[in-house]
């Protein structure tokens, strides 16, 4: 399938650029049998459940992985963090900018007690980093910064700004895995999750580590030559019950979030007992076509074109009903990406 027909113009100002109040923004609500769509707000979604549904949540939370430091001569290099490599967490993958000043043997420093060393360049632009001690949580919290998407624009100068601290996390994050955030669950308060349990739905969490593929397009012609990153996955024992017994009891799986979806889809597919604790590689690019054997309903926001974000809501709901969809929203004046408003399509 060629990846041009997930093409839309999107007007610049429809890009949001900084959070509202949590569970404030709009809704759409799209019906993937009948294409058709209804406006709403997003204080709906508890009544869009019904008793027995189960939510899915991802509860990765982000790392503060963008780190600026200097060269040797005095220029400014941005590093983002992607994982540690091997057992420690002294020697890091990474992406750099500009990559010039980030050649093999260079030497950045972060402040004045922190160095980390270029000690190899991938053939696909990654670096991997040694650092001069263990970059652990609570250094990257001290020197680290918001890894927020380039489309997200900030002053001259400013990566972040305080207020994205908490914005660009979920109220329900745990551990600190993601270089990108779940942007589906942003929208969810404490209250709105009361009122879910108090509808008689349950409620569920995975682990899926957002790498930076999230943020790489599908430049190829064609989208069956564009491979996706693996990202790790850890399901818990109880989540896999969950799902099994709301498929038994004819309710609905509803996934937060395109990577509750990938996790979801890919671990049906896994070899081996369909219970207990899973860790796998999740790496399932779901396009139009693919056979969903989990996943009834899902909530998420608006994807930037040719993304395979997008080629995955179109899969769930039919490429055309998506696009229709986001033509409509723009029209109505909603915002799209990471701060912007949320989609629900059951």
């Amino acid at each position: 399938m060629r990846a041009d027909l997930f093409d839309y113009d999107l007007p610049a100002g429809r890009i949001a650029q900084q959070a509202r109040p949590r569970g404030t923004s709009r809704l759409l609500r799209l019906d993937r049998a009948t294409g058709s769509a209804a406006q709403g707000v997003f204080s709906d979604f508890p009544q869009l459940l019904r008793p027995g549904d189960l939510l899915v949540r991802n509860d990765v939370r982000v790392r503060p992985a963008r780190l600026y430091g200097r060269d040797t001569e005095g220029r400014i290099v941005e590093i983002l963090l992607l994982a540690p490599v091997g057992d420690g967490r002294r020697r890091w993958m990474a992406l750099a900018k500009p990559g010039r000043r980030a050649k093999s043997g260079r030497t950045i420093r972060f402040g004045p007690d922190v160095a980390g060393s270029i000690e190899q360049v991938h053939d696909d632009g990654r670096r991997e980093v040694s650092f001069d001690r263990e970059i652990d949580n609570a250094l990257l919290e001290r020197i680290g910064h918001v890894p927020l998407p380039p489309y997200i624009r900030r002053e001259p100068g400013a990566a972040d700004r305080p207020e994205d601290r908490d914005a660009y996390q979920t109220v329900f994050a745990r551990e600190p895995l993601a270089v990108a955030a779940p942007t589906a669950g942003l929208h969810f308060t404490r209250e709105t999750l009361e009122r879910i349990h108090a509808r008689g739905c349950l409620v569920a969490d995975l682990t899926l580590a957002i790498g930076a593929g999230t943020f790489k397009p599908v430049t190829a012609g064609d989208i069956e030559e564009h491979v996706l990153e693996p990202e790790e996955v850890f399901l818990p024992a109880r989540t896999r019950r969950l799902v099994a017994q709301t498929a038994a009891s004819g309710g609905r799986v509803v996934a937060v979030g395109t990577t509750v979806t990938r996790a979801l889809e890919a671990a049906a597919r896994l070899d081996g007992p369909p219970e207990g604790d899973a860790r796998f590689s999740a790496d399932l690019f779901i396009t139009p076509g693919f056979e969903f054997r989990v996943v009834n309903a899902l909530l998420t926001n608006f994807h930037l074109p040719r993304s395979t974000l997008l080629m995955l809501v179109s899969a769930f709901a039919g490429r055309e009903n998506v696009l229709r969809a986001y033509e409509e929203a723009i029209r109505a004046g909603y915002l799209f990406y990471s701060y912007g408003d949320a989609m629900w399509i059951a």
